[in-house]
């Protein structure tokens, strides 16, 4: 059966009941019909200082194109926690309409470890990225107005940082020219734009714990320079209080339900290759008040997601990981030691061996925060028995924890033996988690760190433009602020064909920019582009609805 298939035969419980089972008040319950609902985000100020559950990262080797299934395994290993008799709840961000409409298709999970409703969590939800789109281009328009009224604050029309966002994928949209047809228009102007996903109100959304946090790095936002070189935020335009206006819905963590019927909390959807790549903190710590096992999805593979989760948002949140679960999978495993994409399902046992070169630096690199790793082998039907068992026995040879994973097509089921090694290591582990680097170290600083200890790069070659704007950024007092690294996914280097486990490479990063209301740097390496652009053969044509309202192709 298809994915759309197994969701049809699921029967959901209503919304109320899931909210009701998780001892949420119905006060703090806004349900979006059956199966949908938003959490009251004040309700985590109620939970006060109640202990908290164990947090379980999901990350994973150097994925390929096709995902490796990181969201189908952090479903299942959530439901297979529950089988055991734990409390366990999944967090996971929203899908983003440019990678559904893209080459990714939907981001629910699949097979018997899915997050329903499907169709309605990879479409529109409950408006939250429609919510970010429109506070973040308010913003756009009001700096445009403001220059075009008697420019009170003396802003530089060449100088203006903040882009337009939309959430689709749109490369025509990269470097455009704005405000032409006369002086009614405005002053024209380049300008371009960015994914919903890389816009730092996106990023705010998901660390803001209120609202009062939300209107102040709201506020913090830097937009242009004026012409006497000083630094325009959103609050000297007085757009912060209308823009979290906006968002006043959108704070509120999404609740729906697996398959299983499992808690899931979804909400926020930064991207891991040009954002930090995780759900909100309300919704990870909604969940860590109401569970005893919460696990949460990091975007991409370790060296993106889980090491912005670990170096940026722990620090950030004061959330502490207890157990880092690696996905791993043995067609990514032959692509990384040398398999064509076309070749990848055919058994090559030499191939394996020699991708796990890829897979074992991941989990060097996992241990360096101090934290325990069990590798979960997420089985596809094309993997042999053979190769199963190579994989694992390997591992095992090396003292790392792994269990099969076969959630698609199990869900719960696929994973006792996984969630099991799980909670031993959560449980049994004297956790003493430390981030990489220290946000008071220069600037340079941190991301040679990042590029040498968790890329494996030789030296760090930085644009004139990159080197401008960090000395800027640190006489500007930014520079004790933790750096996000913007690359590519598909490659610990910066470029995407170098697979496996590169080393003494040259890692380039061509520009930085301050996001000082999400309170990090941005630092692009490579060739990495924050607008994707949809391939010759989009998903989207695959798609269809049909007159009772059946939606095909979503995946």
């Amino acid at each position: 059966m298809t994915d759309i298939e197994i969701a049809k035969k699921a029967k959901l419980f209503p919304i109320e009941q899931i909210a009701n089972r998780m001892k949420i008040p119905d006060e703090f319950v806004y349900p979006y019909g059956k199966y949908i609902a938003k959490i009251d985000h004040r309700f985590l100020k109620i939970l006060g200082d109640k202990p908290s559950g164990k947090l379980i990262i999901v990350t994973a080797m150097t994925p390929t194109k096709f995902g490796e299934g990181k969201t189908t395994t952090s479903i299942g290993l959530s439901q297979a926690i529950n089988k055991l008799g734990k409390n366990s709840v999944v967090t996971l961000r929203e899908p983003s309409l440019g990678p559904v409409m893209g080459i990714k298709g939907g981001a629910t999970g699949g097979g018997y470890s899915q997050v329903l409703p499907m169709e309605d969590i990879n479409l529109h939800f409950t408006g939250d990225i429609h919510a970010v789109t429109t506070a973040h281009n308010l913003l756009s328009a009001m700096i445009d107005a403001s220059i075009k009224f008697g420019n009170p604050l003396n802003i530089n029309p060449t100088k203006v940082y903040w882009p337009r966002a939309m959430d689709m994928n749109d490369r025509a949209l990269r470097n455009i020219v704005i405000a032409l047809g006369g002086s009614p228009n405005g002053l024209p102007r380049e300008e371009h734009f960015i994914i919903t996903a890389a816009s730092e109100v996106m990023a705010i959304l998901c660390l803001s714990k209120n609202l009062e946090e939300l209107k102040e790095r709201l506020g913090k936002i830097i937009v242009a320079e004026t012409f006497s070189g000083e630094l325009v935020k959103a609050s000297d335009l007085k757009a912060n209080n209308a823009m979290a206006v906006i968002l006043k819905d959108a704070i509120n963590p999404n609740l729906v339900q697996t398959i299983e019927n499992t808690p899931a909390i979804i909400h926020g959807g930064p991207f891991a290759n040009i954002a930090h790549g995780t759900n909100s903190v309300i919704a990870t710590e909604l969940a860590l008040k109401l569970s005893d096992y919460v696990v949460t999805e990091t975007g991409f593979g370790a060296d993106l997601g889980a090491e912005k989760f670990f170096d940026v948002v722990a620090p950030m949140t004061g959330i502490t990981p207890n157990c880092v679960v690696l996905v791993a999978t043995v067609r990514a495993l032959k692509l990384h030691g040398g398999k064509s994409e076309k070749e990848i399902e055919t058994e090559d046992i030499g191939a394996l061996k020699n991708g796990m070169k890829n897979l074992l630096r991941h989990i060097e690199n996992m241990k360096k925060y101090n934290l325990p790793v069990v590798v979960a082998i997420n089985r596809f039907p094309s993997d042999t028995d053979r190769e199963i068992e190579v994989l694992s026995s390997e591992l095992e040879e090396l003292g790392i924890l792994n269990a099969v994973s076969d959630v698609w097509a199990k869900g719960g089921n696929g994973a006792m033996d996984l969630a099991k090694k799980v909670i031993e290591s959560c449980d049994e582990s004297d956790i003493s988690f430390k981030p990489i680097y220290d946000w008071n170290e220069p600037i340079s600083s941190k991301i040679e760190k990042i590029a040498k200890e968790i890329y494996r790069a030789s030296n760090v070659e930085y644009s004139q433009t990159a080197r401008i704007k960090i000395k800027k950024f640190e006489r500007s007092g930014f520079g004790n602020l933790p750096v996000i690294i913007a690359k590519t996914q598909y490659s610990f280097s910066d470029n995407p064909k170098l697979l496996g486990a590169p080393g003494n490479f040259v890692f380039s990063i061509k520009d930085v920019s301050l996001s000082a209301g999400a309170g990090f740097l941005v630092a692009l390496a490579g060739d990495i582009m924050t607008m994707p652009g949809l391939p010759k053969i989009p998903n989207a044509v695959n798609m269809n609805i049909d007159n009772s309202g059946n939606i095909e192709g979503l995946f």
